[in-house]
């Protein structure tokens, strides 16, 4: 399931626990994954041109340490992800995670009454389970969304799906996408793959001498249009919705109320293909987030 690469668990870290003041450096903080450490960067770069004073704890864990050092006051500010409130809340059941304004006000309110943690604006990008198709037979065949990928294979075209084992078995993934979509991938019409590493999973898609021509994907993931891959949109909601949102102390924004406008006009400019090619040029390319996010921000600047 989603949650395990979301939730990658290890021991929480002692950090020193404090409470932000009128001077104090905001300590930003973010989960270990490349994404992480763009949104990071994006986050502190922007604080600090708007006159808040930052700490750098980026890259801190996975999920669980974060958000443990959140609520323990250990860290002040990282970037979390909407649908994760459902399994924070143990609400995996309740309707609205696949919607994203419901997600949105449903983690919020809750984060607020229980933790004191405020929600600012949130990413228009949703980094959830995708299925992705090659390019050209995306623009061959007209390939936007999910309903058009079913429309092609009832028409019996070529297709071949790259996946984990874990995309192919769980009740939440693929057998959920057919079952919505109305169609049935075949076993000869998979590459099942051990483990759950999207790289690998890309990469087979990307290959010009095999039939494979779709992976699972994250949608947010760095390789998609390096690699040559376009996201199928998951028009009926399928798949909960995880928005990239700031997440702050309220002790903290009260301290520095300049936090949520000044973070409000950089998320809003993080789409799908923003994010996507942002990660990119640090996970493919290798350069550091901290010149990627620097680079985005004077260009969205000028």
């Amino acid at each position: 399931m989603r949650i395990f690469s979301r939730f990658a668990c290890a021991a929480v870290l002692g950090l020193g626990v404090g409470f932000a003041q009128a001077q104090s450096p905001v300590v930003v903080s973010s989960k270990i994954d490349t994404e992480g450490s763009v949104l990071g960067q994006l986050i502190i770069q922007t604080l600090e041109a708007n006159g808040v004073p930052t700490e750098n704890r980026l890259q801190l864990g996975g999920t669980s340490i974060v958000r443990e050092a959140i609520k323990a006051g250990e860290i002040d500010l990282y970037p979390e992800y909407t649908g994760n409130g459902a399994f924070f809340f143990d609400r995996a059941d309740a309707p609205g995670w696949n919607d994203a304004d419901t997600a949105y006000e449903m983690v919020s309110e809750l984060d607020r009454e229980r933790n004191d943690l405020i929600w600012l604006e949130p990413a228009q990008a949703n980094n959830t389970w995708a299925m992705s198709v090659r390019r050209d037979l995306a623009e061959a065949e007209g390939l936007e969304t999910l309903d058009d990928l079913a429309a092609y294979l009832d028409d019996g075209g070529d297709f071949r799906f790259a996946a984990s084992a874990e995309f192919v078995d769980s009740e939440s993934a693929l057998p959920a996408f057919q079952s919505a979509y109305g169609f049935e991938l075949s076993s000869d019409q998979l590459l099942t793959l051990s483990g759950g590493d999207t790289a690998a999973t890309m990469r087979a898609a990307a290959q010009p001498d095999n039939d494979v021509n779709g992976a699972m994907t994250y949608g947010t993931d760095g390789g998609v249009n390096a690699l040559g891959l376009v996201v199928l949109e998951d028009t009926r909601g399928v798949q909960p919705v995880y928005q990239p949102t700031p997440v702050v102390r309220a002790g903290v924004l009260e301290a520095y109320p300049q936090i949520a406008d000044s973070l409000a006009p950089l998320f809003s400019q993080l789409d799908l293909e923003t994010l996507q090619q942002l990660n990119a040029r640090v996970a493919v390319e290798g350069q550091p987030a901290r010149d990627v996010a620097a680079d985005f921000l004077e260009q969205m600047n000028d």
